[in-house]
């Protein structure tokens, strides 16, 4: 089975996170996550996607 590769399948998640996300959204986002990168650490990517997803999810649900 052929698959898309995995730029491509990135590529078309930002063009939709970006055209149709709503701002409200993205901005709670910014203000989440922002925080995490103000630290002495760059924060774990998984750990950062895991919340920014529970986030999308929760504000999408209302």
């Amino acid at each position: 089975m052929l698959q898309i590769s995995e730029d491509v399948e990135i590529r078309i998640a930002l063009h939709y996170f970006h055209s149709y996300l709503p701002s409200e959204v993205m901005e709670e986002l910014e203000f989440l996550l922002l925080p995490y990168y103000l630290g002495e650490e760059e924060p774990s990517a998984d750990d950062m996607v895991k919340l920014a997803i529970a986030c999308m999810d929760e504000a999408l649900e209302e």
